[in-house]
């Protein structure tokens, strides 16, 4: 293992904390990976519970924790705590500190709604880790000569709407789908200064993370819409979206991660202007005069 860094010395923000965070994560044994992540998947919980229920989150032992703030270069857990309380403290808004809360004690009849009440926290939690975030994400998207956007198996149709709302008035925008093997040959298609968003959670599809791989091996910039900020797809990503997924369902939600494509859609309209408009209206315009939709 490495010897320990400092961060302390230089990082006086949970966004520079996050970044060494990620740049460190595949040299950390299992147990300060699994610490870090809950670190950074977490913060609130971080800054509102104590050190032992902390672990407990992560499924470390206590210890295990308080060497991961000394390996991380701060004296104990304590100061290395001390980024996650000024970080709720710094925040414009007071945020949810229902994080760890999970629908118990529904019965069969209740499913629906205890459905619909996880869907709304992931919202509520996703929205305040990202509420800033998704400026800085459309503004990347913003200055690239062209946009690839990958997405497989359940996360397809998050890519897809992305791809769809975006394409209706910005026309250098491409989804990545691998269909019939071609992934390989659409890989080809990103170049330097490009721009690719990839959305995937856990387990991390193979193909998402091949597209992110190859979005920084030939320059683009990435943007990681996941579950995790240090996901396959996240550790090199220039720009990171986390979502929330809890669901009493048998498989994840993807309402969450629905919302921040509609937001980034809307975002980039705002920011493209009047050129955006003009677009939008032509695409309308012919998707009607081409009998796209129904007229009754």
């Amino acid at each position: 293992m490495s010897a320990p860094h400092h961060p302390n010395r230089t990082v006086l923000t949970f966004d520079q904390l996050a970044a060494t965070i990620r740049d460190r994560f595949p040299d950390l044994s299992p147990q300060f990976q699994a610490g870090a992540a809950f670190l950074l998947d977490s913060p609130d919980e971080v800054a509102v519970l104590s050190m032992r229920k902390v672990a407990e989150r992560a499924n470390v032992q206590p210890a295990a924790m308080v060497r991961l703030a000394q390996h991380l270069g701060f004296s104990g857990w304590n100061e290395l705590r001390e980024i996650f309380v000024s970080r709720v403290r710094t925040r414009p808004e007071p945020l949810t500190t229902r994080a760890r809360s999970l629908v118990k004690g529904r019965s069969d009849n209740r499913l629906s709604r205890d459905l619909a009440q996880a869907q709304s926290h992931n919202l509520e939690l996703t929205l305040a880790q990202n509420a800033d975030g998704v400026m800085e994400a459309a503004k990347i998207l913003k200055k690239a000569p062209h946009v690839h956007i990958a997405g497989f198996r359940s996360c397809y149709p998050v890519a897809f709407t992305l791809l769809y709302g975006y394409r209706l008035f910005r026309p250098s925008v491409s989804l990545i789908s691998g269909e019939a093997g071609t992934l390989e040959m659409q890989l080809r298609g990103i170049a330097k200064r490009h721009a690719t968003v990839v959305v995937s959670f856990a387990p991390y599809s193979v193909e998402a993370v091949r597209v992110a791989e190859a979005a920084v091996d030939r320059g683009a910039k990435l943007i990681a819409i996941t579950d995790s900020a240090v996901s396959p797809i996240a550790l090199n990503a220039d720009h990171i979206m986390v979502f929330a997924h809890d669901s009493p369902s048998f498989f994840p939600s993807l309402v969450a991660a629905s919302a921040l494509a509609e937001m980034l859609i809307a975002q980039l309209l705002a920011l493209e202007g009047k050129d955006a408009i003009a677009n939008l209206e032509e695409a309308e315009l012919a998707l009607h005069s081409q009998g796209a939709y129904s007229a009754s």
